[in-house]
């Protein structure tokens, strides 16, 4: 259950310093990857969205065997961000140096799988 806490926490943290600043780069965006973005809702909503998951992991690192269930759609989440990614750059539709990206979604995506495993749902009736 400890690496469970562990990787939540750290993922939680991970994500907050990683998506707030995309709300102070809206137009340095554009400018250093044209075409500007068109779309600005879809941009903050991304942004907002994805920083509400933050939260989950963090409240997920509290107790991961009562939350245990919410690792599902985390580990979708991290998959879900990091094979679009790869499948965007497969399409030259993304530069290589977005997949850093990627990449640190699928790594904690595979933790969060193994933490998936490591809480067995009996631990609760032992905590």
């Amino acid at each position: 259950m400890k690496f469970a806490k562990v990787v939540f926490r750290i993922a939680g943290i991970w994500g907050v310093l990683v998506l707030t600043p995309l709300y102070f780069i809206f137009n340095m965006i554009g400018r250093q990857h044209p075409p500007p973005i068109t779309h600005p809702g879809f941009y903050y909503g991304f942004v907002a969205v994805a920083l509400a998951w933050q939260a989950a992991f963090v409240v997920i690192a509290h107790d991961p065997v009562r939350f245990r269930p919410m690792i599902i759609p985390s580990i979708l989440e991290k998959f879900g961000y990091g094979v679009t990614l790869i499948v965007l750059y497969v399409q030259h539709r993304l530069h290589s140096s977005d997949l850093t990206f990627a990449g640190a979604d699928l790594l904690l995506g595979v933790l969060f799988v193994i933490a998936f495993l490591a809480t067995k749902p009996s631990q609760l009736l032992q905590s």
